[in-house]
């Protein structure tokens, strides 16, 4: 947990409710603050649980570093964590499977200029969302609808990744399917006072309502539960994780992206689908830590059967 990138904070979070958790269900827990030191930090460590979000931690790097240890841990792998990472490849790939995501550009660090954002706002319908390819809890991400903002927002963007998406604005509700084993959880509806759904929203906000049993019918929450898993599987992400999607103003759904390390605090959004599914907090990490240790038999059974 910890580890280096801007989502330090919240991961601390994630990683004490988990070495919480864990403990309660009597389980022999050493909670590691990751530094450059990893190797030396995990001898003698079973399974590691990735509660590291963002940039080393979600990206494929963890997973590398335990892979070339030996060491089983929970979540993606390494292709499954890095593509996931990515938005702008996620949606590549969506795109070549005909899965809904919305209209986008991608623009590199030092390749935009006034002329840029003209074009960009005129492809996407003159209203847009800035995001940085590679980061979680909606850090960098800004809304557009003039060129002096979108120049604004592309700045703000490149001081977190040297690669920004440029979306269409999708003008709707927000929803995020959970993932745990192949099966999809209860649906949750987020809403929130402010233009989307930010890190304010996310972390500091009394305003934000999560909607779980959601306001779907149960056709729709078994559709999108449907496009979320194969959304899941198009990045190779596997064990446990998470799928935002939006519903546009005609009722279209939109993409968005497959979080491999979603926040696991008692309040998180995976949590949440879990306690309507059945499953305590403390259920829920045991289930991922066994998911994990399945995995690991079956790759021996692979390999040795």
């Amino acid at each position: 947990m910890g580890g280096l990138s801007s989502e330090r904070e919240v991961s601390l979070s994630t990683g004490n409710s988990v070495v919480e958790a864990m403990t309660r269900k009597g389980l022999k827990v050493f909670p590691i603050d990751v530094d450059g030191n990893i190797a030396n930090n995990l001898k003698g460590i079973d399974l590691a649980f990735n509660a590291l979000h963002g940039t080393y931690g979600e990206d494929g790097c963890i997973q590398g570093a335990l892979e070339y240890l030996d060491i089983p841990y929970t979540g993606s792998n390494v292709l499954g964590s890095a593509l996931s990472m990515d938005k702008a490849r996620s949606k590549q790939i969506w795109q070549t499977l005909g899965l809904p995501t919305a209209k986008y550009r991608v623009i590199e660090q030092g390749l935009f200029s006034d002329d840029t954002a003209k074009q960009v706002l005129a492809e996407l319908s003159n209203k847009v969302m800035v995001k940085p390819c590679h980061e979680g809890s909606s850090i960098g991400m800004a809304m557009a609808n003039n060129e002096q903002q979108l120049n604004d927002a592309l700045e703000a963007a490149f001081a977190f990744d040297e690669q920004v998406l440029v979306e269409q604005w999708i003008d709707g509700p927000e929803y995020t399917v959970a993932i745990v084993g192949g099966q999809a959880l209860p649906v949750i509806h987020m809403e929130t006072p402010r233009e989307f759904y930010d890190y304010k929203a996310k972390y500091q906000s009394t305003s934000t309502i999560y909607r779980c049993p959601c306001d779907l019918s149960e056709d729709e929450q078994q559709h999108i539960k449907q496009l979320s898993l194969k959304a899941f599987n198009a990045t190779g992400a596997s064990g446990w994780g998470r799928v935002d999607l939006m519903r546009s103003s005609n009722g279209d759904w939109q993409l968005l992206e497959v979080n491999t390390v979603p926040g696991m605090t008692e309040t998180s959004l995976v949590p949440k689908a879990a306690e309507v599914f059945g499953w305590s907090f403390s259920a829920l990490v045991v289930e991922i830590v066994k998911l994990s240790i399945d995995s690991e038999n079956q790759k021996g059974t692979n390999t040795h059967g």
